[in-house]
Formats: C-alpha cells, sequence, structure tokens
C-alpha cells in the first residue's frame, strides 16, 4: 500500500520537535483557522438517532448554498474521504485518469478497488482508454482551476464511454465561479463537497456528494444508515442558511489570505500557486525549510514528489501573522546560513 503524508500531524510533530501544541502555528492543512459560529444544539439532538427530517432540511440548504438545481441528487456522509472510497466501487474496474499532482487518496481508493491509474497533467493527457477521470478543482495543493465548460465537455465524454467524471471541490467554497455544481444531477458528473474545509470545522467529518438519483442510491447503500450525526446536520444547515454570518466571515477569510501573502512579500518567498484557504510557496531546499520551521514551531506541508515546494495555510488573525512573519525569518537565516 502506498504511503501518504496528511497535513495535520501536529502531535508527531511536537514529539519530534518539542514544544506543546499551542506554542506551535499549524498551517499544515487547508482548513480555515476560525470556527464557522455554532448554533445552539438541543439536547434531543444529542440523545437521538438523526431523524429524516434533520437530513432533509440539512440537504436541501445544501442544495441551496452549492446553487444544485432540482435534478441534483445530494448525499450526506462523514467526511469526502468516505465518499472517495466508496466511487471506485460503483462501476466495473478499469482505468481511471487522474490530472495532478494532487490530492493523493484518490489515487489510493481507486488502486486499492484494483484499479490502473494513469496520472495526467492536462486534460489533453487523459487516455481513451480510461472510462473514469478525477480532477479536484480548484487543485489541491498547486491551485490551478479547469474552467467549468471544459469539465462538462469531460463528463459528456466519459458518459459516452460507460464512465463518469469525479470533481472534487473540496476548496471551491470561496471560488464558486469556479464550481460545476450547477450541473450536477447530470449523467456521468460527481461533485464532491467538503463542509469542514471552509467553515473551519474538519473535526466534524462532513462532506456531500452531488450527483443523479441513481448514483445517489448506491453511495447511500455502501453509507448505511445513519452517516451523518444529527449535531452536523443541524451545524450544517445552521451554517448553509445564515446569509449574514457567511458574508462576515468569508470577508474576515480575505484578510486572513492578505495577512498570509503580506508575510510572503516580506520575507521574499515566491507564492507559485494556492486558494482562498491555502498558498504554495517554492524554496530550493523546501524540505530543509520545513524542517527548520519546525523548529521555530511551525508546520506546514511538505511533498516528496515535489521537495521545492512548501503549502501554508491561513494564520488566524494578525498576531499569529506576525509570529509566522518572525519564525519564518528565523528559519530562512538557519537554511541559507
Amino acid at each position: 500500500m502506498m504511503q501518504i503524508e496528511h497535513g495535520g500531524a501536529l502531535h508527531r510533530a511536537v514529539a519530534q520537535f518539542g514544544g506543546t501544541p499551542s506554542e506551535w502555528i499549524d498551517l499544515s492543512t487547508g482548513i480555515n483557522p476560525e470556527l464557522f459560529p455554532l448554533p445552539d444544539i438541543s439536547p434531543e439532538t444529542w440523545n437521538r438517532l438523526p431523524d429524516q427530517t434533520l437530513l432533509d432540511t440539512a440537504i436541501e440548504a445544501a442544495q441551496r448554498y452549492y446553487g444544485a438545481c432540482d435534478k441534483a441528487f445530494i448525499v450526506a456522509a462523514p467526511g469526502t474521504q468516505a465518499l472517495i472510497q466508496i466511487l471506485p466501487e460503483l462501476i466495473n474496474v478499469g482505468e481511471v485518469a487522474i490530472l495532478g499532482p494532487t490530492y493523493q487518496e484518490h489515487e489510493l481508493s481507486f488502486k486499492d478497488a484494483g484499479w490502473r491509474v494513469s496520472h495526467c497533467a492536462g486534460i489533453e493527457e487523459i487516455p481513451e482508454s480510461a472510462k473514469v477521470a478525477v480532477i479536484v478543482n480548484p487543485n489541491n495543493p498547486d491551485g490551478r482551476i479547469v474552467p467549468a465548460k471544459i469539465l462538462i465537455d469531460l463528463v459528456k465524454e466519459m458518459h459516452s464511454r460507460g464512465g463518469f467524471l469525479i470533481v472534487d471541490e473540496a476548496f471551491a467554497d470561496p471560488h464558486p465561479e469556479c464550481s460545476v455544481a450547477s450541473h450536477a444531477g447530470m449523467a456521468g458528473l460527481f461533485v464532491l463537497k467538503s463542509f469542514g474545509k471552509f467553515f473551519g470545522l474538519g473535526g466534524l467529518r462532513l462532506g456531500f456528494a452531488l450527483t443523479t438519483e441513481e448514483n445517489a442510491k448506491k453511495i447511500k447503500l455502501k453509507l448505511g444508515p445513519w452517516a451523518v450525526s444529527g449535531p452536523a446536520l443541524v451545524i450544517a444547515t445552521h451554517a448553509f442558511s445564515d446569509a449574514a454570518l457567511l458574508r462576515d466571515y468569508t470577508s474576515r477569510l480575505k484578510i486572513r489570505r492578505k495577512l498570509l501573502a503580506d508575510v510572503f512579500a516580506q520575507s521574499q518567498l515566491t507564492e507559485v500557486g494556492g486558494t482562498m484557504l491555502f498558498s504554495l510557496v517554492r524554496f530550493t531546499e523546501g524540505h530543509r525549510l520545513h524542517d527548520k520551521l519546525c523548529e521555530q514551531h511551525v508546520l506546514t506541508r511538505k511533498f516528496s514528489y515535489a521537495p521545492q515546494w512548501l503549502r501554508f495555510g491561513l494564520p488566524l488573525d494578525k498576531s499569529a501573522a506576525e509570529r509566522l512573519h518572525k519564525r519564518l525569518a528565523f528559519a530562512l537565516r538557519a537554511v541559507q546560513s
């Protein structure tokens, strides 16, 4: 089985480099560091199994929020990771084309299910033999965006082969212009949505698949009953539905992203990609800088396949950005000395 490095392994970094978790600046994930304001949750919601009304209300709110049309069927899941592991099992094994480099769990799930994997740097490289294609849009880690029109044309092509296109929109919430959610429900298209990243609630483990009625039934069957907790459904309905809170929350995200860009400009580091939720930086000795930052108790995301890249998540506020600037400057001096 292929080994995959993920962000978020703060306790492992603490064990290796010392300090306490509260002393670290953890920028290793693309999760918004600010939690979306949470609603009051009744004791009954915690005590009872999630009923159909709770689920239906959350799905209706998700449909409005994502701009999905009436023909789209939406499945709630305990995180998009659960969906990623299910999708390879929905049709007979064959060849899958993955536009990369990208989030590696897609490849792992297809390989574990017995699929042949073709790596493609662009749409034009997708082989005619592939019956499934996977595109993360915006891409993790470089933020590449494939225009919606090209994706919809590809959906039709994959469907004509008896397959489908998976568009993973885990980071698309602050980039709605790139989403194909409004096309969900057309044959041959799966749209995956992560709730935790934009709303800063990765620990909630909630995601959605937007697809056809037939495929939605297949996914629900594999997930089983009560796939998502009642509190998660209440929180999602609240987050999707409060327009004023969403506006304020998004405005703070934009400020946070500018704080990060300013840190790089002051440090003369080159941003080569990213989204509103993270930035990708190129540095010749990326792995060494990663370790020096760890010594300063700053955790970033490094990549075995691209040692010149480091991905930085967002600092929470101006104070965190100032601490990052100081620690980054110290780490850069240590690398260059």
